[in-house]
């Protein structure tokens, strides 16, 4: 897990080449965990001073996601790369309930080994070799 979390933010937004499917479900997982001790800490705070200490809650919870959504869609078109479909498709989850469904069907998929195309640089996509001309 720690690995995956460190890795989510030092390709902050790097959406070439591909994400395995643990370390995309580990990062699931670890921002769960943060969102739901983001929202204990209000209700607790709730308590307290109602109106203060949920303003400040929800102010670092928003930052959080604000702070972790580039990198989030890089994970997911990393994911899809993964999967052999285009990183184009992480735009589904603009798309209420549907595009949630179909980003979470292609996140528990298999690798497969024509993902491999990801990651290899522009020029070594093409058949021929590049040649450069004077």
């Amino acid at each position: 897990m720690p690995d995956a979390v460190s890795r989510f933010f030092k390709k902050y937004a790097t959406f070439s080449g591909r994400a395995s499917r643990s370390e995309y479900w580990w990062w699931v997982l670890a921002n769960g965990i943060v969102l739901i001790l983001f929202y204990a800490a209000a209700i607790l705070s709730a308590l307290n001073e109602p109106e203060v200490g949920l303003m400040i809650v929800q102010g670092l919870a928003s930052t959080w996601l604000l702070a972790t959504l580039v990198p989030a869609w890089a994970l997911i078109a990393r994911r899809l790369h993964d999967v052999n479909v285009s990183g184009w498709l992480a735009l589904l989850v603009l798309i209420p309930f549907f595009g949630a469904i179909v980003i979470i069907v292609f996140a528990v998929m298999d690798a497969k080994p024509e993902g491999q195309r990801f990651d290899q640089p522009e020029h070594q996509r093409f058949d021929q070799p590049v040649s450069f001309q004077d």
